[in-house]
């Protein structure tokens, strides 16, 4: 075998790193990603092939709040024409970004609202986002080890020791990381198939835990030339809502610890 084996022990589960010298993908592994990348490029091709001719050359992953801007002017005219194609387009861009851990959701999110409105748009987010946490989820169960512990090696040990430690009520605790910034998103989404979180347990917490930040993002999307910068989205009061939501989330499970801990004593005790 190549490299060393590095192995961590955390809490009640063992997370065991296998070191590898060079590139961390062995060459099956690289040809999954290749291929689930292949993938989405076709789907944006069968989309762009539906599409009128004309210059397209607005259509690109918008890195700042004034192009976005110009992206959506330029959509809101194809998106009444061609609705069909503008909604496969938007999905498969929001779930490509998502599955390979690609910034900049936070602009799609906000094109949603401008494009669709509240309602719509929080349906399309909270879709697109836990389709491609989902893709992110299985590819990593399939790939994902070597990058994980090459990427996050710390976050990954303190990972498996919160799970481990809260196996019983895991839904409570994934929903508090959902809600609050203690863990990445995109960490999340990555590591989870690795420390062994059930698949239905990930997607009932992504999907409820992602309602609250979509809503605020999307709502602002509707009045998007008032926006004057990313860090306008979340103000105190909606901070504050999604840490209370999550504090509330997460007490069974501290409550359910400390009855362990008073179980485990009095069998001492005893």
């Amino acid at each position: 075998m190549e490299g060393g084996r590095n192995q961590s022990n955390s809490g009640n589960g063992t997370v065991n790193n296998v070191v590898r010298s060079g590139f961390p993908l062995s060459f099956w592994e690289a040809a999954v990603g290749a291929f689930v990348i292949l993938g989405f490029a076709v789907g944006l091709l069968l989309v762009y092939l539906t599409l009128p001719p004309s210059d397209y050359s607005f259509l690109k992953l918008p890195r700042n709040l004034g192009e976005l801007q110009i992206l959506r002017d330029h959509l809101e005219t194809y998106t009444s024409d061609y609705t069909a194609q503008v909604l496969v387009g938007y999905c498969v861009v929001y779930v490509f970004m998502q599955t390979f851990m690609i910034p900049g959701t936070v602009f799609m999110s906000l094109l949603a609202g401008a494009l669709f409105g509240v309602f719509k748009g929080v349906a399309l987010v909270v879709f697109t986002a836990t389709a491609g946490a989902s893709s992110c989820f299985f590819l990593s169960k399939i790939v994902g080890r070597p990058l994980v512990f090459t990427l996050w090696p710390d976050k990954l040990v303190f990972f498996q020791e919160q799970v481990a430690r809260r196996r019983e009520r895991l839904l409570n605790y994934m929903l508090f990381l959902r809600l609050t910034p203690t863990l990445p998103n995109t960490f999340i989404n990555v590591a989870s198939p690795i420390v062994d979180v059930p698949y239905h347990i990930f997607f009932l917490a992504t999907v409820i835990g992602l309602i609250p930040a979509a809503y605020i993002t999307v709502k602002a999307g509707i009045a998007l030339a008032e926006l004057q910068s990313v860090t306008d989205l979340y103000d105190f009061n909606s901070i504050a809502a999604m840490f209370l939501i999550g504090v509330v989330s997460i007490t069974p499970t501290l409550m359910g610890g400390n009855e362990q801990k008073k179980k485990a004593a009095n069998a001492a005790i005893e």
